[in-house]
């Protein structure tokens, strides 16, 4: 059983977690993920290659990086990109933490699943959003898609 800080599936076949160990995604594999979307700048510190792990294990692994001063809509365009190509298969996104995790999905939850606000932050906050900026940029690119 995979076991990363903040550890959630969301949604069915949508995993959300902290950065995950070795053993995690072996475990999580084991249960099906074919994609693994790090939301990490590739220069934040990691203490293995997860990129060469999660290849090595067969999984497709994307990287789109969710930093400080970076918050523009084409950053979570992008991200959303990853998660629209891999809808319907199991897919694991995470961060270090899952607060940037719980950001992105905002806008995911509202625009593509239907769900009301309160519900995609309670949902988003659930998995590990806590930054008032990451709530702020996704509440805002949402109003700019849809208008409202």
């Amino acid at each position: 059983m995979p076991n990363p800080p903040n550890f959630g599936e969301p949604l069915p076949d949508l995993f959300t977690a902290g950065q995950p160990a070795p053993a995690d995604l072996e475990a999580l594999k084991a249960r099906g993920v074919k994609t693994v979307i790090d939301l990490r700048d590739p220069m934040e510190p990691r203490s293995f290659d997860e990129p060469a792990l999660v290849r090595e294990l067969g999984m497709n692994y994307l990287n789109v990086s969710v930093r400080q001063g970076a918050l523009d809509d084409a950053v979570m365009d992008a991200t959303l990109d990853a998660i629209r190509q891999s809808e319907g298969l199991p897919l694991l996104l995470h961060c270090a933490s899952a607060n940037r995790v719980g950001g992105v999905l905002i806008p995911y939850f509202m625009i593509d699943k239907g769900m009301a606000e309160e519900d995609a932050v309670a949902a988003a906050m659930k998995v590990g959003l806590r930054g008032a900026d990451l709530l702020e940029w996704a509440l805002e690119y949402t109003q700019r898609k849809t208008g409202g």
